[in-house]
């Protein structure tokens, strides 16, 4: 009998549809997943590292390991001059109080730092979740400490106040649990860790926050131990945000900056060129650490022209930009990470226009001033392009990279008055930069000028 061509493409259609099986537990297959198009029109997101460490707020995040792996001088010295001869990191559970922690204001100071989405610590390397995890017995918030669900009402509150992208980072591996040093100590053949630990928590996590980011990290192993392939075919296949979620790339050894969603490849990267994958600069207001530090000094934090300076550099060159805070113990968001973060939502107030949903031009920075960096955006017209300048022109500005026409116009974005530009030769342009009074500046750090109907 004979069955018609459509029959058997709706057949087809209808065996992928049952099975699911759109994407399969390979990397070639697993890479080929397109990018959804709101992170890399998102730009901007709000990195939150939270735990136990936050209670000794001391060094960095990686607390523990120094103290009782390295041995560090630093840390051992610290915990005999400030605690009891007996006291283990455990005991630090307690501790961990958040008592302030207020979860709508954390959301609403989100909103207010223009930041699309945010990662937030669920698990970091000491093991100790921020959510009452099922295999994390004792060992997590509801049992110990603040006895809340910290990861759920935070994603609550980002939901119900905001337009925000709601995400969570995840360590795969925990320094010290006994399971996973044994599975190591196999060279990685058994997989007790992975299947009664780790794999429990990201399914676990997936199907009762609905992260649209899962930020891997702590990837020390195989991808075949970590079973990590299998896991972003389900993701994408049939989890309850496989059309939205994103990924990064660390999901085994060998896989950063080669496997997974988008690269991170090492913390605060920032290649400073374009690049054919998309790519994340994750970075920290604190210099020295992604954990609250209590011994910090102002000096340790960037200012504002740094993070603007790094928000240009690394939207120009393609990457999204990650900015990390680390709140107090008790749930606090301190004012020099507040600060910064209102300031940097008032920044992005008069130049998001350059930021969000912007491209790379095809310069990436000035070939004549330093300082400069450009993106672009589609308009009706053809394509307006934007130069981003860390540093306000005394009286005039040159630029080398555009090519202009007799259509070409140049605005400064916040600013209501005329800017007068004149064409370089064939390449290049210069603009004369108006005496502008302070209180007529549309912001206080990095100017963006437009420039609509170029040539090239």
């Amino acid at each position: 009998m004979r069955i018609s061509q459509w029959k058997i493409l709706g057949i087809s259609l209808f065996i992928i549809s049952f099975t699911g099986a759109q994407y399969q537990p390979n990397w070639e297959s697993i890479d080929s997943r397109p990018l959804p198009v709101w992170y890399d029109e998102a730009k901007i997101g709000i990195f939150i590292h939270w735990g136990l460490f936050s209670v000794p707020s001391f060094g960095d995040e990686w607390f523990w390991y120094y103290w009782k792996h390295n041995k560090d001088t630093a840390y051992v010295n610290f915990m005999k001059q400030n605690y009891r001869p007996d006291f283990t990191y455990p005991d630090f559970g307690p501790l961990f109080t958040a008592e302030f922690f207020n979860p709508d204001q954390w959301a609403d100071l989100f909103q207010s730092s223009g930041a699309r989405y945010i990662v937030l610590t669920s698990k970091h390397h000491e093991g100790f979740t921020n959510w009452p995890s099922k295999v994390s017995w004792n060992w997590n918030s509801m049992d110990v400490g603040p006895h809340r669900d910290l990861v759920g009402e935070l994603a609550a509150s980002i939901r119900n106040r905001t337009s925000i992208r709601f995400g969570l980072y995840h360590s795969l591996f925990e320094w010290f649990n006994p399971e996973y040093l044994a599975d190591k100590q196999n060279n990685f053949t058994t997989q007790t860790f992975v299947k009664g630990k780790t794999m429990p928590e990201l399914y676990d996590l997936v199907n009762t926050y609905k992260p649209e980011v899962i930020w891997s990290d702590g990837c020390n192993g195989p991808d075949t131990y970590w079973t990590s392939r299998e896991f972003l075919a389900w993701l994408y296949n049939e989890s309850p945000v496989k059309d939205t979620v994103v990924t990064n790339d660390r999901w085994c050894t060998g896989c950063t900056c080669q496997h997974g969603g988008y690269y991170t490849c090492h913390d605060r990267y920032n290649p400073g060129k374009l690049l054919s994958h998309k790519w994340e600069n994750c970075m920290t207001i604190d210099r020295k650490s992604w954990g609250y530090r209590r011994e910090a000094t102002l000096a340790d934090y960037l200012t504002m022209d740094n993070l603007t300076n790094l928000i240009a550099e690394t939207v120009s060159c393609g990457g999204n930009i990650l900015i990390n805070v680390g709140p107090t113990h008790d749930g606090r968001i301190v004012p020099i990470f507040e600060e910064r973060l209102r300031q940097m939502g008032d920044w992005l107030k008069v130049n998001g226009e350059a930021i969000y949903g912007s491209k790379p031009w095809s310069h990436q920075n000035d070939t004549i001033t330093p300082g400069v960096w450009y993106t672009s955006q589609k308009s009706s017209a053809g394509v307006n392009v934007y130069a981003i300048v860390l540093d306000w022109p005394e009286s005039k500005l040159t630029l080398g990279s555009p090519t202009t026409s007799t259509m070409t116009n140049v605005t400064l974005l916040g600013y209501s008055g005329a800017i007068q530009w004149k064409p370089d030769g064939i390449q290049g342009l210069t603009i004369y930069v108006p005496a502008i009074p302070v209180s007529e500046m549309p912001c206080l750090w990095a100017w963006v000028f437009k420039l609509e109907n170029l040539k090239s």
